[in-house]
């Protein structure tokens, strides 16, 4: 039992959760800016129209196939992904490569065994070989 404890208690677990919840209620804002701005921006377009894609269907041997329910999450899932790329994915991958850019300034790798390694170091603290500073290398 403390095993399943601690492995609710991890820090992982929780992040996880409230990424759930998030999302849920990220989907829910979402399904609202379709079914409440995008649908009726398409129906100005289309000239006063509003379309309701959820009522949209065929029927082919008696069996009903409501392809614009299908509509309306696909569009719902193009905005989700949209919005999540460009407010969380882009900025998050411009900030990890400035912290890169800056941890390769002040890091080297060894020759020996290509771990990273303080720029300053003499010796690598890995596999211990002695490494001979830049300023002291034959030309």
């Amino acid at each position: 039992m403390s095993g399943f404890k601690q492995f609710l208690l991890r820090g992982n677990i929780v992040e996880l959760a409230v990424a759930v919840i998030v999302g849920a209620t990220f989907s829910g804002l979402v399904q609202a800016l379709v079914s409440d701005l995008v649908t009726p921006l398409i129906g100005a377009v289309t000239g006063g129209r509003q379309p309701d894609f959820a009522q949209y269907s065929f029927t082919i041997n008696g069996s009903r196939f409501k392809y614009g329910d299908f509509l309306n999450h696909l569009i719902s899932f193009l905005l989700i992904s949209a919005i999540v790329y460009w407010l969380i994915v882009a900025p998050m991958t411009r900030l990890i490569r400035v912290f890169d850019r800056d941890k390769a300034a002040a890091t080297k790798q060894c020759p020996e065994c290509l771990s990273d390694i303080p720029a300053e170091a003499r010796r690598c603290a890995q596999c211990t070989s002695e490494l001979v500073p830049e300023s002291e290398k034959p030309r």
